[in-house]
């Protein structure tokens, strides 16, 4: 039986990588500095992993910045636009990858940078590859030879990650028309070939090859691309061990196709589907091995060895312990990197503690699964069972999770769910006699840049070392200084800025009863962008308001409507740690009750618009086509209920950013926002085709500035982006808005976009008539 990981979280224990990158990038260290703390990370990982156990351990998962755009960059699948950057040197090297996932904008250079979007059903962003026809590959960076070769001088001979040339290609986009991106396998193949025999030629014994479509519905070409890329990689090289890996979901209808690859172990996800597991066994022939993904890479909750057991003990039954191995469901990127870090007991309870297991915690349960499969018996195997059945037992029977108000509210759910406003065309007049907003209204998406002296508050007030009196008036000037800023250019729907917010959705969980915390449960979310999720244990309520207080004080210095800013029940379900004791649309909706109760206290207190932001609806999407719809309908419903019982004359906006819509677009109709705010300038407009061409009956505002780059666009090019807006949705439903929210932004730059985009709204209006 082998153990072995499938990768390990990035970052450091306390953000060493984020705080390293962006230090690089505002020139506060050398290219050497950021190199060395790098290698510092990747050498902690791996020394930590071969003391707990794991046979073996990965390399080639650690990246500056995402994952597939270290392999689009490793082929030279660099777009041309970014040419003038190429250059021999390390530093400029990677000053041009840094370009690619950010854009550049400096004396020498002004380029956009390449389109950003979701890894499959989780809130890691990955940078989109672009692809040509007749494109060709070949390797210019080495990274994946340079980290096995490091770890290798530790003495660990470890397991190459390589994301699968399939795959790879699905997840790019085609950049010209009269192509299919997977007619460039074969080119592609080539470049891979030179990978493979690179690592062969170092003592690379293992390389896992992650091919998570195998996980989703695939064409009959698709899958014989599959097909042709392994027979060809296993031609080549047929002594090499290659390790296929699918997570996020169950093989389906792919499951012979998986079976029948000739690959030495499969990988399967066990978290998200059991049942596959039977199946392959029948399936796979004698000599491959099965990787049981039994512990979950996606979730914070501890392992269950009782149930893990039952799955080893009836593989090893059927196929045999030698063609046996064990790992987590996924990479471990998704979880926080080591549950001993939080030491304070105010923040983290004992009790609830020991219902979790974060990265660290998770390699130690893969190891310690197969000393309980193989040494049944002994008295360290007998006390490590007995402690985890206590603790699972535990979390069933405590008085924290479960309030009966809040259960017996979800049970007459159906009385909210009945409340219907007028028709948009309708509800559009009433509003627009309220609100008095000119054409091609202006607004911001919600949060404005944090600055140090604003993390620096929080963090003091936290430490007792301000008084909330005192932390109040300082947010209350910063809200004051954002309406009359805001005033001043000329935008038309303000906000507050969020200036007491830490994060979107941790800000209202910490509200929320149902949600505990952690001090240091770092999750990456985009490059150096990390994220503190929220665990959700128990039923959740809303005791008290939580925004009313800032949002009125904001509306009272100005004439102008702000707007109420909230987080969707999707989203705060999709970016917390959500509890797996239950399904997953009884705790939205019991979110959405909470987020309702809110929205209606904004109402009574004279909000006019309100925004309830979605971003996370198209990323909670099954993989699988044939499970959609249960998802969908729930997750709209859940939406829905968040507003339910709100006037006619009270404007809904909701906000969603990288994502691709085509396939829910009936659904993010039937959410009936009246404003839908989406990210659309790193695509060049083009996410915003598929509402022109559903007809998308309500105002939509197509994101005419990218946040997530430093660079700022003029005025002419935001003017473009609005003409092409203007070619596919009626003017009069169009607003004007940068992509997303401001808060990583700083100010120098937010201030100059945010005039630009004025005044490009300004020629516009005078250009057209509405």
């Amino acid at each position: 039986m082998i153990t072995h990981n499938l990768g390990y979280p990035r970052i450091g224990d306390n953000r060493e990588l984020k705080k390293a990158v962006e230090g690089y990038w505002s020139e506060r260290i050398s290219y050497e500095q950021l190199i060395e703390i790098s290698s510092a990370i990747k050498q902690k990982n791996w020394l930590m992993q071969k003391e707990l156990g794991i046979d073996l351990i990965p390399s080639n998962d650690f990246s500056l910045y995402d994952h597939v755009l270290d392999l689009a960059f490793a082929l030279s699948a660099i777009p041309d636009r970014y040419s003038q950057l190429l250059r021999n040197s390390d530093k400029l090297k990677l000053d041009l990858y840094f370009a690619m996932a950010r854009g550049c904008q400096d004396g020498v250079a002004d380029i956009t940078a390449m389109e950003m979007t979701k890894w499959f059903d989780t809130n890691y962003h990955y940078i989109v590859p672009e692809f040509y026809k007749n494109q060709k590959f070949w390797l210019s960076n080495f990274k994946f030879i340079d980290e096995f070769q490091e770890a290798k001088k530790l003495g660990i001979i470890t397991k190459p990650v390589i994301l699968g040339p399939v795959s790879f290609l699905l997840l790019g986009k085609e950049k010209e028309e009269g192509f299919d991106r997977i007619d460039l396998l074969g080119n592609l193949l080539e470049a891979y070939f030179e990978m493979i025999s690179l690592l062969v030629d170092n003592g690379v014994e293992w390389i896992q090859f992650d091919e998570p479509f195998l996980a989703l519905d695939l064409t009959t070409e698709q899958k014989g691309a599959f097909k042709i890329a392994y027979s060809r990689i296993r031609k080549n090289f047929p002594t090499v061990k290659l390790l296929l890996s699918v997570y996020f979901g169950g093989l389906s209808d792919n499951v012979e196709l998986v079976a029948g690859l000739p690959v030495d172990a499969i990988h399967l996800d066990l978290v998200r589907d059991p049942a596959q597991l039977e199946i392959m066994m029948n399936l796979v022939s004698d000599e491959k091995k099965l990787s049981l993904g039994l512990v979950d890479g996606r979730n914070i909750w501890k392992n269950n060895y009782e149930n893990s057991l039952k799955l080893i003990s009836r593989t090893i039954e059927k196929i045999g312990l030698e063609r046996v191995m064990l790992a987590p469901s996924c990479s471990l990127i998704h979880v926080p990197c080591d549950l001993e870090l939080e030491t304070n007991e105010e923040v983290l309870s004992a009790e609830i503690k020991q219902w979790l297991a974060f990265a660290k915690q998770k390699v130690e349960e893969v190891v310690v699964l197969k000393q309980l499969s193989i040494y049944k018996g002994d008295i360290s195997s007998i006390q490590l069972f007995k402690e985890n059945q206590e603790a699972i037992q535990s979390r069933k029977i405590s008085s924290l999770i479960h309030n009966d108000l809040v259960k017996e509210r979800i049970d007459f759910i159906e009385q909210f769910e009945e409340m219907k406003r007028l028709p948009f065309s309708l509800r559009k007049k009433v509003q627009q006699k309220r609100l008095e907003l000119p054409a091609f209204p202006t607004t911001t998406i919600g949060s404005f840049p944090q600055t140090a002296d604003v993390r620096s508050w929080r963090a003091k007030l936290k430490k007792r070392e301000l008084s909330s009196e005192e932390y109040n008036q300082l947010i209350q000037n910063e809200i004051e200084n954002a309406i009359r800023w805001q005033e001043e250019i000329g935008l038309d729907v303000l906000v507050h800025g969020e200036f007491e917010r830490n994060d979107m959705v941790e800000y209202f969980g910490e509200m929320l009863d149902g949600f505990v915390f952690t001090s240091n449960g770092w999750v990456q979310s985009y490059g150096s962008r990390c994220v503190k999720p929220p665990i959700i244990f128990g039923d959740v309520q809303r005791p008290n308001p939580m925004t009313v207080n800032w949002i009125t004080y904001a509306q009272s210095l100005t004439s102008k409507p702000v707007k109420g800013m909230l987080t969707g029940p999707v989203t705060i379900l999709k970016w917390s740690f959500v509890r797996d004791d239950q399904p997953l649309s009884v705790t939205c909706n019991q979110i959405a009750l909470a987020i309702r109760d809110e929205v209606l206290d904004l109402e009574k207190n004279h909000i006019s618009v309100i925004q309830i932001d979605e971003p996370a609806l198209r990323e909670g999407l099954p993989l699988q086509k044939s499970d959609w719809k249960t998802y969908l309908d729930w997750a709209v419903n859940a939406f829905r209920l968040s507003y339910a019982g709100v006037k006619d004359q009270t404007q809904i906006h909701t906000h969603m950013c990288y994502s691709e819509f085509n396939d829910i677009i009936d659904s993010i109709t039937a959410l009936d926002a009246d404003v839908i705010t989406i990210e659309c300038s790193r695509s060049q407009m083009e996410l915003l085709d598929v509402f022109g061409e559903y007809k998308y009956p309500n105002d939509i505002g197509p994101g005419v500035y990218d946040i997530h780059s430093p660079r700022v666009p003029s005025d002419t090019e935001m003017v473009g982006l609005l003409k092409k807006a203007m070619a596919v949705i009626p003017k009069e439903n169009i607003w004007v808005n940068p992509d997303c929210g401001l808060k990583t932004r700083k100010w120098e730059e937010t201030k100059e976009a945010i005039k630009k985009m004025v005044n490009a709204t300004k020629t516009i209006r005078e250009s057209v008539q509405v």
